[in-house]
């Protein structure tokens, strides 16, 4: 008998974490931080509804921190046994974990802390990586990563056991992203659990996006303003970075200062470069730019700002100035200062370019709120606000129904995971509509027999 416990991404975006139970072997697929108006939700420090201690293997989808970030605090409480995900995401993880253990330090109030370095240092000797397509056996479990074309070693993971064959889908990616590969298709599957972070939207003008960048960068250079792009550190800033270095290559912009405003994007840019040169992940596009010598992610005019110092020496360079920084739903990070000191002048603009979560400061500004709450402070917005889905890492509603077509043989149940229940319950009536297949929006901690 084989179970299956929807311990988190049920009901939620956030928190990732799926438990199945095959006699007395468990692993998990994921195990991930709860997210919302606080970087620092509650959620994060209620008990897990398993025993740590009785978990033989985590088997990870992809890097972000709804997906990793409490894995830390599974160690604390007693886990002890393998953690599995690709090699990009094995060397991006330590980074990711301890960027998060001084958020929450900082953010954890009335609670202990979730977890501390030490705790993310004894988590590393547990990881390992391993290329897509090679199998993984754990007790009755075979495990298989796939591609999921997300970010930067992402992964759709299919599990077989007692004659089932599972697959989680994990957050699949917005297809063509500009120099990751793209997601792959599975052909088999008896149950499948699928996200809906985009089950109710259709990106627009996914083949204008950077056309798009060209010209708010150009407009407000021209107003001699700032460009703020509020930008998460894993993937999102490094696709900024290609699209930038190909405008300025090909003299499409003027030279303008570019500021990487991240400690922890310019620690993740070098896993990407690390990787660069690998067909397993990169496409044929940035694989023939890097055999011609084009740095991908370099280019004239960009500076990273690794220090407090160098931060702040951001304020002295004039405007006209591009500005990507840290946390890519302005929760915190690097970017808040400058939206503090630059949201209130017309000649500027911020350009959102990833998912903003309910209740958060980006999606405060986005929706037009003209009055917002910054480090105790309230800033009135006057600059220009543009959001551009094409550069989301989430596939929209028809790619993940393109990606539940694919199956060529009958899916017995889907499951919908991993969305705002609007999202989830726009998709699950799409795909109960367009391919009549059995849908079910799980609830938190509910269990099945699969």
């Amino acid at each position: 008998m084989v179970k299956l416990t929807f311990c988190g991404g049920a009901g939620t975006v956030t928190g990732s974490n799926y438990l199945l139970e095959s006699g007395s072997t468990k692993i998990l697929i994921d195990c991930g931080l709860f997210q919302g108006s606080r970087f620092c939700e509650d959620l994060n420090y209620e008990p897990f509804s398993f025993n740590p201690e009785d978990i033989n293997a985590v088997f990870v989808t992809h890097g972000h921190i709804d997906h990793i970030g409490r894995i830390p605090k599974l160690y604390k409480e007693g886990f002890r046994g393998k953690i599995i995900s690709t090699e990009p995401t094995k060397d991006m993880a330590e980074a990711l974990l301890l960027d998060t253990e001084h958020i929450l330090s900082l953010e954890a109030g009335k609670h202990n802390p979730l977890y501390d370095i030490e705790d993310v240092d004894r988590v590393m000797h547990l990881w390992h990586g391993v290329p897509y397509h090679i199998h993984t056996e754990i007790g009755p479990f075979r495990v298989e990563f796939y591609d999921a074309g997300h970010i930067l070693g992402s992964s759709s993971i299919v599990v077989e056991v007692e004659g089932k064959r599972i697959v989680f889908s994990g957050d699949l990616g917005n297809v063509p992203a500009p120099f990751i590969n793209p997601t792959e298709y599975i052909e088999e599957a008896d149950i499948v659990l699928i996200e809906s972070t985009y089950g109710g939207r259709i990106h627009e003008n996914l083949d204008k996006r950077k056309d798009e960048l060209e010209s708010l960068i150009k407009t407000t250079m021209k107003a001699k303003g700032v460009v703020m792009i509020p930008a998460f550190a894993l993937e999102r800033t490094q696709e900024m970075m290609y699209e930038l270095n190909e405008l300025v290559e090909n003299k499409k912009l003027p030279r303008v200062p570019v500021f990487i405003d991240s400690p922890l994007a310019i620690k993740l840019t070098e896993v990407y470069k690390k990787y660069s040169a690998n067909n397993m992940y990169f496409n044929k596009e940035a694989i023939g730019l890097i055999r011609k010598g084009d740095a991908i992610f370099n280019f004239p005019g960009l500076s990273l700002s690794l220090t407090t110092e160098e931060s702040k020496a951001i304020n002295d360079v004039p405007p006209p100035k591009v500005i990507i920084a840290g946390s890519g739903m302005s929760q915190g990070g690097r970017i808040i200062h400058h939206e503090k000191r630059y949201l209130g002048d017309k000649k500027n603009a911020i350009l959102f370019i990833g998912y903003q979560e309910k209740d958060s400061l980006g999606r405060k500004i986005l929706e037009g709120e003209k009055i917002v709450r910054i480090a105790k402070e309230d800033i009135f917005v006057q600059c220009k606000v543009q959001a551009t889905s094409g550069y989301s890492a989430h596939a929209d509603q028809p790619q993940l129904i393109k990606w539940i077509r694919e199956f060529k043989k009958p899916i017995q149940q889907v499951y919908i995971t991993q969305g705002e229940p609007e999202n989830s319950e726009a998709l699950a009536q799409k795909l109960k509509d367009e391919l009549g297949v059995n849908v079910k929006i799980p609830q938190s901690n509910e269990t099945v027999i699969l």
